[in-house]
């Protein structure tokens, strides 16, 4: 995932992301943020109970994806991730757990289809917001396409506030200043991300939690 920041009339390509200071950086609050027990707790009501295969897009350190194994312990599945920090950390935590396969993939890039699916879950934790919004919806179909029927995505969101005061609010409520603001992020809000889904063929498409510029999005295909 990559993102812009503008110098003079170009954009300048910025991706913070493939720095293990800043992946040090980002883990070392990730486990404290506001409402985070909450989140969980609501993103596993949402995780069926009889998920068999699971894919996660932008795994980071493969915490979402342990997640979904606590509800599912018999569950294999694949985590995509660009970031070599994030990677080795995931692979370390399932370095001991045969059916979870961690590779490298950037989400810029199209889903290779017909090497894993049908997929039961797949799922996404703060990484889809660093791609450009062309691409998010791109990648809401290619999802599309590897869900059986029955399949539930569900997509852990950074998105946009509507209005600049509530973003100073949400970066300060999560301890940063406008000048810590990721310049990876390309954030969107929820109303336009719902319509993608459900105009892609996504039925009970929903925001089931949402915390100032943090959502849960949720569909399922058919």
């Amino acid at each position: 995932m990559c993102g812009s920041e503008m110098k003079g009339d170009n954009p300048v390509e910025v991706n913070n992301w493939r720095s293990a200071e800043h992946v040090r950086s980002y883990l070392s609050i990730a486990d404290d943020r506001p409402h985070g027990e909450e989140i969980v707790k609501v993103l596993l009501e949402q995780v069926p109970s009889d998920v068999s295969y699971v894919l996660d897009l932008g795994t980071g350190d493969g915490r979402l994806l342990a997640l979904v194994l606590q509800k599912n312990p018999k569950a294999c599945g694949v985590g995509l991730d660009f970031s070599e920090p994030m990677l080795e950390r995931a692979r370390k935590r399932f370095e001991d757990t045969d059916c979870i396969e961690i590779l490298k993939h950037d989400l810029n890039e199209s889903l290779p289809k017909g090497r894993w699916e049908p997929f039961d879950l797949v799922i996404s934790g703060l990484a889809i917001h660093h791609l450009v919004h062309g691409r998010k919806k791109e990648l809401y179909t290619e999802v599309f396409g590897l869900l059986r029927s029955g399949g539930v995505f569900l997509n852990l969101e950074h998105v946009a506030s509507p209005t600049k005061a509530l973003h100073q609010k949400f970066l300060a409520a999560i301890g940063l200043t406008p000048q810590d603001d990721d310049p990876s992020n390309k954030l969107l809000d929820v109303h336009t991300q719902l319509e993608w889904l459900r105009q892609i063929g996504y039925k009970d498409v929903d925001c089931h939690f949402k915390w100032l510029e943090i959502a849960l999005l949720g569909a399922v295909k058919p």
